[in-house]
């Protein structure tokens, strides 16, 4: 579903500052080569990844789903000198793909980027986060949540990608699957704890931003 008209989504692109040539080359490279390139965040919403990450200047990210690598590249442009984003990945077989974009860019002594499982792997995190982007499986959005707030810093953020998930969680009548349950359950939880301060923003295909108390 698209939640603007098609000519008002694409005014907002044109007046909309570009991508780079490494992001540009990674975005057409998927949508070339990758299973399911809508998975990438794109030229809008990379944008305004980069310009929160810029607002907040964090020195700690985590971001649960890579996918090859578009919203880490971006998020990572507002890191502070020396900071670091780790970034964790279920799926394998994208790795040699994503990692060599990571390692062409100025960023790549601040990206360490984990294979495996982020339930499994979360626990094991010892840093303290500014920021925390969560675009992986929607079963585990409201665990991810769960794990994620206790590592993040008060006044830190957590953005929730797919949160409106083309329009399923308010289009009555049809049969809710497990993934659009998840996401109606996770967008009630997040709104009605007392630990967090939120927005969701209808930005293509819905965030939640969420701000630690």
């Amino acid at each position: 579903m698209k939640f603007l008209a098609e000519e008002i989504e694409e005014y907002s692109v044109m007046h909309t500052e570009n991508e780079s040539d490494l992001l540009r080359s990674l975005n057409r490279e998927t949508h070339a080569n990758i299973l399911n390139p809508r998975m990438l965040s794109g030229h809008l919403q990379g944008r305004f990844l980069s310009m929160i990450s810029k607002m907040i200047r964090p020195d700690r990210i985590l971001e649960i789903g890579t996918y090859t690598g578009y919203s880490a590249l971006c998020l990572c442009e507002g890191l502070q000198p020396g900071g670091k984003i780790t970034t964790i990945d279920i799926n394998e077989e994208l790795e040699t793909f994503t990692r060599k974009f990571f390692e062409s860019t100025s960023f790549s002594t601040s990206i360490e980027y984990i294979i495996g499982n982020a339930l499994d792997i979360l626990p094991g995190l010892h840093d303290t986060f500014d920021l925390v982007f969560i675009d992986a499986d929607k079963i585990n959005y409201s665990s991810y949540f769960e794990l994620c707030l206790e590592k993040v810093r008060s006044g830190g953020f957590i953005i929730a990608d797919n949160v409106l998930w083309s329009g399923k969680v308010v289009q009555p009548g049809i049969k809710i699957d497990k993934d659009t349950q998840a996401l109606l359950d996770f967008n009630k939880m997040v709104h009605e704890d007392s630990r967090v301060s939120n927005i969701l923003l209808p930005i293509r295909d819905g965030l939640m931003i969420l701000q630690k108390i």
